[in-house]
């Protein structure tokens, strides 16, 4: 006897939460040369199939999910949010990152090659908490007091559309502070001879910006 089932199919990356994309990823990595185990685990963690459901159905039909869902799939750079909503509390993104305080700056500091992993949820912690004040487009948050406030599971919950948007603008942030401090280390090099036992001791911070501005390629569905 026929069974009718009802197949949703997400069309944008805010239908995929943290929890579902970091789940993906783990199992894609087991099948990295095998395009249609690929395909197959994209449908059942995606569409919230069974492998042993999807293995009866037509052909045709799962080649028409795959193209559907390859349509977004590679589509990550998604706006800042500033101001989200998650469960039922209103959000915002740290309104002035060179005013932001000395232990969220540590705390973010000590992530050296950050990817869309557990860390990147602390980072979403940090960088994202509750609205203390509002008036038109200004507002402002409630203080950071560290580690003891991080609620990574809250996180987890949230659509990737919101993840992407914050991951993308530190990487471009950074990639343009890195970009900024080369040009201006150049532009020092005739004034001081000591340049270069500087930069030797300062080589390893300059290391860690420039993780982050690779990290992105290692943290993406190919």
């Amino acid at each position: 006897m026929k069974k009718q089932i009802s197949i949703e199919v997400p069309n944008d990356w805010s239908a995929i939460t943290f929890k579902q994309y970091s789940r993906l990823q783990d199992k894609l990595k087991s099948y990295e040369d095998e395009v249609d185990a690929q395909n197959m685990i994209l449908i059942s963690e995606l569409c919230d199939i069974s492998v042993d459901t999807l293995i009866h159905l037509d052909k045709g039909l799962l080649e028409n999910i795959t193209g559907e869902l390859t349509q977004f799939l590679n589509k990550t750079e998604y706006p800042l949010q500033k101001l989200i909503r998650v469960d039922g509390v209103e959000y915002g993104f740290e309104p002035n990152l060179s005013q932001m305080s000395y232990g969220a700056y540590l705390d973010i500091a000590k992530f050296k090659n950050l990817e869309l992993n557990d860390d990147w949820l602390g980072v979403m912690s940090i960088l994202y908490r509750p609205i203390k004040n509002k008036r038109g487009a200004l507002y402002s948050i409630k203080p950071y007091k560290g580690y003891e406030e991080w609620d990574k599971e809250k996180w987890e919950g949230v659509g990737m559309d919101v993840h992407f948007g914050g991951f993308f603008f530190f990487s471009r942030l950074y990639k343009e502070l890195l970009q900024g401090i080369l040009n201006y280390t150049k532009s020092q090099m005739g004034m001081y001879p000591n340049i270069k036992s500087i930069l030797e001791r300062s080589g390893e911070n300059i290391q860690q910006l420039h993780n982050w501005q690779v990290m992105t390629s290692s943290s993406l569905i190919k």
